[in-house]
């Protein structure tokens, strides 16, 4: 009888073969996520930021989305209803600029959206703001850099710890 011996490298290997449970000789042990961990607040993030900016449908001439998620530390459930604060340098101001801030509130999916101008480059890069500024969990400030400043689109992803 050929004895198995279970080396880190051929857990491994036997975990990446398997994407929903680990199957060892006599030993079955279902995955499990080790949990979600909250996104931390980006270098350069809050700056800009103007607390209270009001929802809106749109900012400014749109052409340009932002999107993304929110989900809850730990379980990554969707956070409905969850405010997100956007601005960005655009064709049609800067990040300082109070009509180039705007917020959302993602749907039952935790899902956001806005439509804005196209962001231009700042400071040599092309990038936006993000906040997730409410009560219930911490507040989280990004700024996602863009691939190439033609991109058409951003998306930014939260997951939030609860306050």
């Amino acid at each position: 009888m050929t004895r198995f011996n279970p080396t880190r490298r051929r857990l491994l290997a036997a975990g990446a073969a398997s994407a929903g449970a680990l199957i060892l000789p006599g030993l079955t042990v279902p995955a499990r996520a080790a949990g979600l961990a909250p996104t931390p607040t980006m270098r350069g993030g809050a700056n800009n930021y103007r607390p209270g900016a009001p929802i809106v449908e749109r900012i400014g001439g749109g052409g340009f989305l932002m999107s993304g998620t929110v989900r809850r530390a730990g379980d990554g459930a969707p956070i409905a209803g969850a405010r997100i604060q956007i601005w960005a340098h655009t064709t049609e101001g800067h990040e300082r600029d109070w009509h180039s801030h705007g917020a959302t509130l993602t749907d039952a999916d935790g899902v956001f959206r806005m439509d804005m101008p196209q962001i231009v480059p700042a400071f040599g890069q092309a990038h936006g703001h993000l906040a997730y500024d409410s009560d219930g969990f911490e507040t989280v400030f990004l700024r996602p850099v863009m691939a190439r400043s033609s991109d058409t689109a951003l998306e930014a992803h939260f997951v939030l710890k609860p306050a």
